[in-house]
C-alpha cells in the first residue's frame, strides 16, 4: 500500500507516518525543513528497512513546488491508495488587525494545496478504481476562532472542500474522510504552561486515521471530531 503525507515531519504528519509505517505502507512525505526530511527519513528506514519513503522538500505556499512533489510522489510511489493532507498554515491573530498577506498565505497552504493535490490524484485513483483521500480539518471548521480569523476561514474552505470531494468521488468506491482535531500538542505549543491533558495527543490522531484506514470496504468515515477531554484552550 502507498500513501501520501504533507507537512509530515512534525506534529500529527511525524504520527500519522510512523502509524502508516507500522501498517506497512510505503510513504513519500514532505515538508519545508530539507534537513529535518532526511532525518526522519533515515530514522524511518532503520525501523523499517523493507519499506520504501520518499522525501522530498516543499514550500506548499509555492505552486510550482507543489506541484513538483505530486510528480515525485506519483513517479516513484507508482499508485497511490492515500492521501492525507496534513500540512496547515496556523497564523494567529483577529480579522481586524491581520497582515494583508494572512489569509491568502493560509489559503494557499490549507486550502489551495489539498485542493491541488486532491485533483491530482483523485483522477489516477479513479483509473485504479479505489483509494482514500484524509483531510486534517480543525475544530475551527465548523466553529470559528476570532483569535485565528483567517485561519478559520481556511478550515471551514477545507472542510467544505472535503464535503464536495466526497460527494463527486463516491460513485467511483474513493473515500473521502475530515479529521477536526481540537487544540494537539504539537510544536506550536513549545513552552506552554498548560498541562499535557489539555490537549490532544498527536498520536491518538494518527490511530484515529489508521481505524479509519482499516474500515470494511463498504464504509465510509465522513468526519471525526476529536478534541480535549478538559474543553477547548
Amino acid at each position: 500500500m502507498n500513501a501520501i503525507v504533507t507537512g509530515a515531519t512534525k506534529g500529527i504528519g511525524r504520527a500519522i507516518v510512523w502509524h502508516l509505517a507500522a501498517n506497512n505502507y510505503h510513504v513519500a512525505l514532505c515538508a519545508r525543513n530539507e534537513q529535518d526530511l532526511e532525518n526522519f527519513r533515515s530514522e524511518l528506514a532503520m525501523k523499517y528497512p523493507h519499506l520504501d519513503f520518499y522525501v522530498m522538500p516543499t514550500d506548499l505556499e509555492n505552486l510550482s513546488e507543489l506541484r513538483d512533489f505530486a510528480a515525485f510522489a506519483d513517479k516513484n510511489l507508482g499508485g497511490i491508495d492515500v492521501l492525507i493532507n496534513n500540512a496547515g498554515l496556523f497564523i494567529p491573530s483577529d480579522l481586524l488587525h491581520e497582515k494583508e498577506d494572512t489569509l491568502k498565505r493560509q489559503m494557499d497552504v490549507n486550502v489551495i494545496a489539498p485542493h491541488y493535490l486532491s485533483k491530482f490524484f483523485a483522477q489516477k485513483m479513479i483509473r485504479k478504481g479505489g483509494g482514500h483521500i484524509i483531510n486534517i480539518c480543525s475544530v475551527a471548521s465548523i466553529k470559528p476562532v476570532v483569535s485565528a480569523a483567517s485561519y478559520s476561514v481556511t478550515k471551514m474552505a477545507l472542510l467544505g472542500l472535503t464535503k464536495l470531494l466526497r460527494e463527486e468521488l463516491l460513485p467511483f468506491g474513493i473515500k473521502v474522510t475530515a479529521i477536526l482535531p481540537g487544540a494537539t500538542l504539537t510544536d506550536s505549543w513549545v513552552g506552554t504552561s498548560l498541562p499535557s491533558e489539555r490537549f490532544v495527543d498527536p498520536d491518538d490522531i494518527a490511530k484515529t486515521i489508521i481505524a479509519c484506514l482499516k474500515m470494511s470496504p463498504g464504509a465510509n468515515v465522513d468526519e471525526i471530531i476529536i478534541r480535549p477531554l478538559k474543553g477547548e484552550i
